[in-house]
């Protein structure tokens, strides 16, 4: 069901709209408007990143519908577990993968509602890393241990000598972080409830 706060927050002007089916999913759920809010937030960083990368590092072989559909869904648990919006907890990760998967959501788009968190894990690759940096730097916080993954990805890819990967990151980095501020209002303007 979806609540006039809801639309609100997937239409208003501000970051760039929600992919088609992630907006969906969330009307179906009837979300709480400030996840729509912050998804929309995390979405617009990472299609930041998908450009930058295109641009700047087409050797990474960053899938962009992934990264984008991660970015948009990343939090939908919290649909489930909206305590979670305002407060700490990871009962929304499980539980938002297996919400898009029983809503046939393919696997190579569902796991990042299970590993935006959890990037030093195995099997995690450079679309989750770049879904786990938006999820990070869309409010300015800079995490060097993940950053420092994307480097190392960066040098693999490209042969790039590590210092210049880091400077290359860092810049695209500090860029969206300048933007917190924005993104923070505008996620703060919805409210935690429908």
């Amino acid at each position: 069901m979806t609540t006039a706060a809801l639309r609100r927050a997937l239409t208003d002007p501000g970051p760039p709209p929600l992919p088609e089916r992630a907006a969906r999913l969330l009307e179906e759920l009837g979300a709480p408007p400030r996840l729509a809010a912050h998804l929309r937030a995390v979405h617009g960083v990472a299609a930041e990143l998908v450009a930058w990368a295109a641009e700047r590092h087409p050797s990474l072989g960053v899938d962009p519908e992934a990264v984008l559909f991660g970015a948009a869904t990343h939090d939908i648990g919290k649909a489930l577990h909206p305590a979670e919006l305002s407060g700490p907890g990871g009962e929304h990760e499980p539980a938002g993968y297996a919400l898009l998967r029983e809503r046939g959501v393919e696997e190579r788009l569902a796991r990042f509602a299970r590993t935006h968190a959890s990037w030093d894990g195995p099997d995690i690759g450079v679309d989750d890393l770049l879904v786990s940096l938006a999820d990070k730097v869309w409010k300015g916080k800079r995490v060097p241990d993940l950053e420092g993954r994307i480097v190392d990805a960066l040098v693999a890819a490209s042969g790039a000598e590590p210092w210049q990967a880091f400077m290359d990151l860092d810049d695209v980095c500090d860029r969206l972080a300048a933007g917190a501020d924005r993104r923070l209002a505008f996620q703060s303007a919805y409210p935690v409830t429908g």
